[in-house]
């Protein structure tokens, strides 16, 4: 499974919304330094630098983090990226992440597509919950 997450920590941005049904999003199994990402995008954005909504962490406590966002109705992808610190989203030769990573959806062998992690988010919103995936 290759994963790859695009956003910086000097270009993450994020633009207005309108308000409409909630997003929520469980970060689970947070550990280490380091700031921590949590990104929604749309198709359009997917895998670029900028998201729909989006937070960040600078000294997340290790455990669960919630997160909710009141979005208009649609898909939406949702990623999350644990720099460890260095601004840098780091990756292995190989191109698997050296920092700790989660997207929503069901992720392959390959690069995803939005369609792969896409949420449907409609009338009463949705529930997301991430497991944060560190290298070993």
């Amino acid at each position: 499974m290759k994963a790859i997450l695009t956003a910086t920590a000097a270009s993450l941005a994020f633009t207005a919304t309108a308000y409409g049904a909630p997003l929520t999003i469980e970060v689970n199994g947070v550990q280490g330094d380091g700031p921590l990402y949590v990104s929604v995008q749309t198709e359009e954005q997917f895998m670029q630098d900028e998201g729909v909504e989006g937070s960040i962490v600078q000294s997340p406590e290790p455990g669960t983090h919630s997160f909710t966002y009141d979005l208009p109705e649609g898909q939406y992808a949702v990623s999350v990226w644990h720099d460890d610190g260095n601004g840098t989203f780091d990756r292995a030769e190989s191109g698997w992440p050296l920092d700790g990573w989660a997207m929503s959806g069901e992720l392959g062998d390959g690069p995803p597509s939005f369609e792969d992690v896409a949420v449907d988010l409609r009338g009463q919103g949705a529930d997301v919950s991430l497991d944060v995936h560190y290298p070993q």
